[in-house]
């Protein structure tokens, strides 16, 4: 890793330099991968996700607004194409999700680091079937600003390039489909 700026590699990049364009590639791919398994909810389909959003990053290069932040560029490009696969894909999925990650109560990093037990997963598995057919049902553009906040941690001026809007779309967004979650959740609560 020669650890010149995204810029730089970009030229590098556009003028031939395939060795340019990998380093791209492994400074965002294990980013790249939580979110589309976070919107597609299945690591396979993410692989493939990811792969596409590469090549398309690679055969669009030239494309790139300098000035501009690559990472934002990438993302939008594999949001998108996160996004077509999921449209695309069975909604029979299910996608094991903790209550305590959605209420907050932990943080992404917390939730990823302290794996449940097998008594745990059984125990959740009612509620994960619900939560991933409200998550199913949200409108894609719901479901990408929850990965986008709650899995990468995006700030909302961020994720409003992403996205292509602005910051108050993204808090209007965010808003709906917590909301949507947290309605979910509330027979689990009482129960």
């Amino acid at each position: 890793m020669s650890g010149l700026p995204d810029e730089e590699l970009i030229h590098e990049a556009l003028g031939g330099g395939e060795e340019a364009f990998r380093e791209l590639m492994e400074r965002y791919k294990s980013r790249a991968f939580s979110v589309a398994v976070g919107i597609t909810g299945d690591a396979d389909e993410a692989l493939d996700v990811v792969q596409e959003a590469f090549v398309k990053a690679y055969y669009n290069l030239k494309e790139f607004r300098f000035g501009a932040n690559f990472y934002t560029w990438f993302y939008r490009l594999l949001v998108n194409q996160a996004i077509d696969r999921w449209r695309k894909a069975s909604r029979g999925r299910t996608v094991p999700l903790d209550e305590r990650f959605l209420s907050g109560e932990v943080s992404a990093p917390e939730f990823a680091a302290h794996p449940r037990t097998p008594e745990e997963l059984a125990q959740n598995r009612e509620l994960s079937e619900a939560l991933t057919r409200v998550i199913g049902d949200l409108p894609e553009y719901h479901r990408a600003v929850i990965v986008l906040r709650e899995v990468e941690g995006l700030p909302y001026d961020e994720i409003a390039k992403v996205l292509g809007c602005s910051v108050g779309t993204v808090m209007s967004r965010l808003h709906y489909a917590r909301a949507k979650l947290k309605d979910a959740l509330k027979e689990y609560r009482e129960g």
